[in-house]
């Protein structure tokens, strides 16, 4: 009798066990960018975010994803949305990189739905408008907003040229860019001559587009005519990879500048290395330092080298957020809902607390299970949400040298406008 009974309590606490593990378990969907004018991201967002969970599982907590492609289209990507939330039952979501597709599907599915998304390269400054009760404290990002890379790319091309033309994908990425890019650049003295919107879908030729664009008819009264000194290009690389050609081929253009979404490895390659040398553009960059180390150390380990593509680190940090504000819902006994896991989001991201980095989610669990506040310092640099679900973040300045991608310099004051 003695020994049923103490094999039967084995037996009990095995299966209490086993169901403390399973109960660990959090589902979450990723709307990636696998085709489209943006293929060239969602791969590798994919392999940073399943480092991220590789890593919790490790220590104990287990994510378990469900991957779908936005095609970077917002129809398809709005059909993703809900299927992620209906079917798979998923609460949280890591969003894409692209703030034309996030922008809808956020006000139109997973905002009213009170589902968490965290994006990771949605760098539009109409994200951090949009009304207190259409986005509910439900949408977040791991990147800064256009706001900032705006002003830094106006300093840029006011050092560089007197005069621009811009060609931007006509989203609320490319609108607001161009729109902060306008303001900074004018306000240092540069004129604006077009800024000629085109669609997302990618087109076979853009040469009418280009047409207008470089018809040298300046915007604003009095209206003058001139010549422009640069094509702007703030697009992404499906869409420059074809007009930056046409634009060298058929328009004889001779300068460019470029921004996040047209720092591409795959517009290098295209376009070819010796015609982009020396050309610049800006990005969202990282702070650096031994967080971004470890981090750049465990991706080469996982998948080799890292791409020099933007936002990779924040596609990271964008499910580590996520999975430490799970863990910190369980560890209170709440039940691992969208809303609950968004309440400890800034709870784990933000100071005050106990400063942990990339990969050491051993480390945080054991202090949240302790009662202990950490403060989740990214991959991409501190992860410290504002009440928009914002983040500040440095902007760097990059070039195409040498047949790579490379930093110039990287502001870390961002200045006022």
């Amino acid at each position: 009798m003695k020994r049923f009974f103490v094999s039967a309590l084995v037996i009990l606490c095995c299966l209490s066990v086993c169901s403390v593990a399973a109960g660990q378990d959090v589902k979450v969907g990723t709307l990636f960018d696998y085709t489209g004018a943006l293929k060239e991201w969602g791969p590798t967002f994919q392999k940073a975010s399943e480092l991220a969970a590789k890593q919790m599982a490790s220590a104990g907590f287990t994510i378990n994803f469900v991957h779908e492609d936005t095609q970077t289209n917002p129809e398809a990507a709005e059909k993703a949305a809900r299927k992620l939330i209906e079917t798979d039952k998923v609460v949280a979501i890591a969003g894409s990189g692209s703030s034309g597709v996030i922008v809808p599907i956020a006000e139109s599915v997973t905002c009213p739905a009170d589902m968490l998304m965290i994006s990771p390269g949605a760098t539009s400054p109409f994200i951090t408008d949009l009304p207190a009760d259409r986005d509910k404290d439900f949408l977040f990002r791991t990147c800064p907003s256009d706001a900032l890379q705006g002003v830094v790319l106006g300093k840029l091309a006011a050092s560089l040229y007197k005069s621009a033309s811009v060609m931007y994908v006509n989203n609320a990425y490319g609108q607001g860019l161009t729109n902060q890019f306008r303001r900074s650049f004018a306000k240092r003295g540069g004129t604006i001559y077009t800024a000629l919107p085109h669609g997302e879908a990618v087109a076979e030729s853009y040469k009418d587009d280009l047409r207008k664009a470089f018809a040298r008819v300046y915007l604003t009264k009095p209206f003058r005519s001139g010549k422009s000194d640069v094509l702007c290009v703030f697009s992404y690389p499906g869409h420059a990879q074809v007009y930056v050609k046409e634009a060298m081929e058929k328009f004889n253009a001779k300068h460019f500048l470029f921004c996040d979404g047209t720092k591409s490895e795959e517009l290098l390659k295209a376009i070819g290395p010796e015609r982009l040398e020396g050309m610049m553009g800006t990005a969202p960059g990282r702070a650096g330092g031994e967080p971004y180390a470890n981090f750049n150390a465990d991706y080469k380990a996982s998948f080799g080298n890292i791409p020099s593509t933007p936002f990779i680190a924040n596609a990271y940090d964008a499910t580590a957020a996520i999975g430490l504000a799970a863990y910190t819902a369980k560890a209170r006994a709440l039940p691992l809902t969208s809303k609950n896991i968004r309440n400890q989001l800034r709870r784990v991201a933000n100071p005050p607390g106990v400063f942990v980095g990339p990969g050491e989610f051993e480390k945080a669990f054991d202090l949240i299970r302790k009662g202990k506040d950490i403060n989740y310092e990214g991959a991409s640099g501190s992860v410290d949400f504002d009440k928009n679900g914002d983040v500040v973040a440095p902007i760097e300045i990059w070039k195409f040298s040498g047949g790579k991608i490379v930093t110039y310099r990287v502001e870390y004051q961002i200045p006022e406008e």
